[in-house]
């Protein structure tokens, strides 16, 4: 296996680092990786982590929802219910904060869910994903041929809208790949991105067994500040941030399953998505996972 370190912070490029925690993969390797928070700004990544080109492996599980419609156990069931219930909010979200109905870029669209609804609801759609089972999935639900994560073959300045369903927090590329979604917006277009929030009650409580913390497949693990930071540098700012409250539900029941014989039941894991909605209802939105949305200053 080959390893990558991280020499400087991907937002400020400062080279101090403190370590933050050490996180278990439950998923697939059980290996242990190291989370650091930059001296600097605060953001957190994990660092070592698996070169680009390795990373492939640590998704190879039939458990993994995003790319495998048809994983089993418990816990997929319920994605699965929830997703049902999700994809007509996010497609309706998208219909009032972009400028218009029209052309629309999922990156990383995994099994096309969310793609084969706003196709259903009007869009033009074109989706990116990098896992070959998912891709062949999302395809065959869309009707169209899903490419692979080339943004260079894609027309500047032509999308509407660009859509990274938790997401972001997996790209190595991290500037790169945001350098090149800033250049396929119209200028009047939007970006929404929904990622992990590190601030949220659930992250404080689970702690190193907080499943969003999903090492190594999440890189990054972002914060509102960093993330603010982090479109700053790319010539964009945050309109608003929006909540989704059942990443809460969702989280908490992988984290308690995370925590095994010490894990609570379903009353637990209702117990912490509750309460971890509540404290951001009344701290500023710190939800288990934020939507920002995201415009060209």
């Amino acid at each position: 296996m080959i390893y990558e370190r991280l020499e400087t912070c991907p937002i400020c490029q400062k080279t101090a680092f403190r370590n933050k925690l050490i996180v278990e993969d439950r998923s697939v390797s059980h290996e242990s990786f190291a989370i650091v928070q930059c001296a600097g700004c605060g953001f957190q990544f994990t660092n070592p982590r698996p070169a680009a080109a390795e990373i492939g492996k640590y998704y190879e599980s039939d458990d993994y929802v995003s790319h495998n419609s048809a994983a089993g156990g418990l816990v997929n069931q319920v994605y699965r219910v929830a997703r049902f219930f999700t994809m007509r909010r996010k497609v309706g979200l998208l219909d009032k904060l972009a400028p218009r109905r029209g052309r629309l870029l999922d990156y990383g669209c995994g099994t096309g869910h969310f793609l084969a609804t706003a196709q259903g609801a009007g869009w033009q759609v074109t989706g990116l994903e990098p896992n070959a089972r998912a891709r062949a999935e999302a395809s065959q639900r869309t009707g169209q041929p899903v490419g692979e994560v080339d943004l260079a073959d894609l027309p500047a300045g032509t999308f509407d809208a660009i859509t990274l369903w938790h997401v972001l927090e997996h790209v190595h590329a991290l500037n790169e790949t945001l350098t090149r979604l800033v250049a396929l917006l119209r200028p009047d277009g939007v970006l929404l991105l929904a990622v992990p929030n590190v601030e949220s009650l659930d992250a404080q409580h689970y702690r190193e067994h907080w499943a969003a913390y999903d090492v190594p497949r999440h890189l990054y693990h972002f914060a509102p500040d960093t993330m603010a930071r982090l479109l700053k540098k790319h010539g964009l700012a945050v309109r608003q941030t929006l909540p989704m409250p059942l990443d809460a539900y969702y989280v908490s029941m992988l984290s308690e399953r995370h925590l095994g014989e010490r894990g609570g039941g379903p009353l637990a894991v209702l117990k912490a998505g509750f309460r971890s909605n509540q404290y951001a209802a009344r701290h500023g939105g710190a939800y288990s996972s934020v939507l920002y949305v995201a415009g060209v200053v």
